[in-house]
């Protein structure tokens, strides 16, 4: 196993490569969570992660024979850039592969560094089959997203970082997917000062490195569709799963809801765009996972890669979540001055209405009728549910759909 006195040289040689990162102090959330709260925002890295930090270190440890074979990676996201962008600093062939689905935003950007992209598979697993059998034919060196050695040290530069940044925080929270970020970190953390409690979060979606600590091995888990992407690991590496097991203090678990609400107050109260993975960190302090008062706490925003045409989808999401946005359907009578009623009924409660659509002919409209489907822009839960009592009083059928997205 590697050692601290790794990453304090990885770090040296990664200067003028890759961002030191600031660390934001935030009042807001440290307000929200009642503690000190800090923002390490990997999502300014160069190519929009922390990726890019291991990605570099593995490659200046390859021998010269094996750079000019090239490197051959699997990734629909992070781990592509991170692996492309240093390939192209060194000057060496880099060939990624992609599941056919991947985000056409990311292929555009992995190509834009120089990187050779072949779509390959429906599912992440086969491009990943198929990345390895061809490092095998080409002669290629195969660049592991996080368990790896060089990987993970690359990596713990993250925690360096924070310790110089902010000698005396208490703790810091780190989104785990493999297990490659939290590791280094824990190790570069622990290293320098063992009172220090790193944290780690998953989704619910794809708890894996939980599971794995409890089972006391890394196993496979079932995993469920989820914004947090990056994270979404079924199983966690080996050597990854032995620095967690012996470093990590605990490892906590986020919903969509929770990591939806998270991305729209750190894009509307602190201007950042961080994805859902690198949300999740923050996410599990906001929403009491770990347990912290009074505390100086760093959380890493891991990355800020989304999609663009996924933003105002992740928006809507997260002002659902927030009951700051509703969408519902009532029936009326179809004569003159019923929809005035309606939506005098709503201005009157400062409801904002955002979408208005009246439909006469339907299965479920009968004559004499018509079915009125209305978007609003809401203040909270609370407000959504004045809004359905005003109007249920006023003898109105009303049904509210806030999963609408």
């Amino acid at each position: 196993m590697f050692n601290i006195d790794q990453i304090i040289v990885a770090r040296e040689k990664l200067k003028g490569i890759v961002h030191t990162t600031h660390l934001d102090y935030s009042k807001t959330f440290s307000d929200l969570s009642h503690n000190e709260v800090y923002l390490k925002l990997e999502n300014l890295q160069k190519t929009g992660s922390f990726k890019v930090r291991g990605s570099y270190n593995k490659l200046i440890s390859l021998s010269e024979e094996e750079l000019k074979k090239g490197v051959v990676a699997a990734s629909a996201g992070n781990h592509a850039q991170g692996v492309a962008y240093s390939s192209q600093m060194l000057g060496i062939p880099c060939t990624i592969v992609m599941p056919k689905g991947a985000p056409l935003s990311k292929v555009l950007a992995t190509k834009q560094y120089g990187a050779e992209v072949i779509l390959e598979g429906n599912v992440f697993d086969e491009a990943l089959a198929y990345a390895l059998e061809l490092s095998d034919r080409m002669g290629a060196t195969f660049i592991h997203a996080f368990d790896d050695d060089a990987v993970i040290i690359g990596q713990g530069t993250v925690g360096l970082e924070i310790i110089d940044q902010l000698p005396d925080v208490d703790a810091i929270i780190c989104p785990v997917g493999g297990g490659g970020l939290i590791a280094g970190v824990a190790m570069a953390v622990k290293g320098k000062n063992p009172d220090i409690s790193v944290y780690g979060v998953q989704t619910l979606a794809c708890p894996s490195m939980k599971i794995s600590l409890k089972e006391k091995k890394p196993v496979m888990v079932e995993a469920t569709p989820t914004m947090a992407d990056g994270i979404a690991v079924k199983k966690p590496g080996e050597r990854t799963f032995d620095i967690v097991n012996e470093l990590v203090d605990d490892i906590y678990c986020v919903d969509e809801m929770e990591i939806a609400r998270t991305m729209l107050m750190l894009l509307e109260r602190n201007k950042l765009l961080v994805e859902g993975s690198g949300a999740s960190s923050l996410a599990a302090l906001l929403y009491e996972k770990v347990k912290l008062k009074g505390k100086k706490v760093a959380a890493i925003l891991s990355g800020g890669n989304v999609d663009v045409n996924f933003i105002s989808r992740i928006i809507e999401r997260g002002m659902v979540e927030a009951g700051r946005y509703a969408h519902f359907t009532l029936t009326l009578k179809d004569k003159p001055g019923q929809l005035e009623k309606v939506l005098s009924s709503i201005t009157d409660l400062d409801a904002n209405i955002q979408h208005v659509n009246l439909n006469r002919i339907g299965k479920h409209i009968y004559p004499g009728f018509a079915e009125l489907e209305i978007s609003v822009e809401t203040k909270n839960q609370e407000h959504i549910e004045q809004l359905h009592k005003v109007l249920k009083d006023k003898g109105y059928n009303v049904k509210i759909d806030e999963n609408n997205f």
